[in-house]
């Protein structure tokens, strides 16, 4: 696959889950639901949107791609962990011998 050893295909792997999961998380805050969104809840007003009246549906657009990506880079993380289970460990903390 790539010529990173698992350790640090799985470190960066690791470092972009958690930041996809971040941006998704500030996304699904910053969106207007039923309720008026996160901007109700410090005093803005909940029938005006600062990005415009479409900026819900760009929103949405956004967090499902996200989504995808964030559940895409988890299964990576999955199949990485799987193949480095096999291999012999590269410390010698735990070893057998």
């Amino acid at each position: 696959m790539l010529i990173l050893g698992a350790g640090w295909l799985s470190a960066i792997l690791n470092t972009l889950v958690i930041i996809s999961g971040l941006l998704l998380i500030f996304l699904i805050l910053i969106q207007r639901g039923k309720g008026g969104g996160l901007a109700g809840a410090f005093g803005g007003v909940g029938g005006s949107s600062a990005f415009g009246s479409r900026a819900g549906d760009l929103f949405t657009r956004i967090t499902i791609i996200l989504a995808g990506i964030w559940i895409v880079l988890i299964m990576i993380q999955v199949k990485v962990v799987q193949n480095s289970k096999g291999r012999a460990p590269d410390s010698v903390i735990g070893s057998s011998e």
